[in-house]
């Protein structure tokens, strides 16, 4: 079953992430596979942070190599428009059809922040550009000699205020062409339920998405990043245990029990402890 089929199936869906590697020794990134096979599909990010990795578009190659069902991140501030729908194309021949459309971070808040940010597309633009290149003419309305087939995703945020706005943009990318969403990460069920049935008149799945704590020092981190906020109960309980991984462990399959009632699935970002995603997933169900 490939992923859009699986999207309009009733199924809990689970994907998870896996950033690419910072060079070329992709074998650390093949073992945490193993971890992997029972997810319905890996997102592979595209320098996520602005912090330069390993092209998106060959580590998701390898995923289908391993077997897997890849989702390929592509952001639009590295790249121009040409370049934008050429890496579309090239992924779609590689047999890469899952992409999750997005602007990216500035470059102002990674090492390189020297780096010039394009943007020459916004999100919206980006996903009527890859619609566009499966009728088969490109951007400026020249002919394509094949045309290719993508199932797009894209990013929304429940916890933004005001709320109202991230609605009016999640109702923007489905008239755009989304077919699904995956969410910032959430660390509240209540208020994601809030935005989920505002939305749910729109019939898109929506993962929200879910960040394995593993520590004190990970927790402070994650608190720094745009959009995320972590109750202070929650705090309360990575800081006072003997074991913060077990802990976050344990608050993520407590949050996946509490969303298997509602939500259409979840979006695991374990990063770099992707080992314990099995365990998560099997004390959640």
């Amino acid at each position: 079953m490939t992923f859009r089929e699986k999207l309009k199936s009733n199924k809990f869906l689970i994907t998870a992430e896996l950033m690419p590697p910072k060079g070329v020794d992709i074998l650390p990134l093949t073992k945490k596979l193993k971890y992997l096979t029972n997810v319905d599909a890996i997102n592979i990010t595209d320098n996520q942070r602005a912090s330069m990795r390993a092209s998106s578009v060959a580590i998701s190659k390898i995923i289908i190599d391993h077997g897997l069902t890849p989702i390929l991140q592509l952001v639009t501030r590295d790249k121009n428009r040409i370049a934008l729908q050429s890496d579309l194309l090239g992924a779609n021949i590689l047999g890469i059809e899952n992409v999750l459309l997005l602007s990216g971070d500035h470059t102002n808040t990674s090492e390189y922040y020297n780096a010039k940010a394009i943007y020459d597309l916004d999100t919206i633009q980006f996903i009527k550009t890859a619609r566009l290149l499966e009728t088969g003419i490109d951007l400026v309305g020249k002919k394509l000699y094949g045309s290719p087939k993508f199932c797009i995703g894209a990013v929304t945020n429940p916890a933004a205020i005001p709320q109202e706005l991230q609605i009016l943009m999640f109702k923007k990318k489905v008239i755009a062409g989304v077919e699904y969403f995956q969410t910032q990460a959430i660390f509240d069920v209540n208020t994601y339920k809030t935005f989920f049935m505002k939305i749910k008149s729109l019939n898109r799945k929506v993962l929200p998405g879910l960040i394995v704590i593993k520590s004190v020092k990970f927790m402070k981190f994650i608190q720094t990043l745009p959009g995320i906020n972590i109750p202070q109960y929650i705090q309360d309980k990575i800081y006072f245990s003997q074991d913060p991984l077990a802990e976050g462990k344990r608050i993520c399959s407590s949050m996946i029990k509490e969303l298997r009632s509602f939500a259409d699935g979840v979006h695991i970002m374990a990063i770099g402890t992707e080992e314990h995603i099995p365990d998560i997933i099997n004390d959640s169900f």
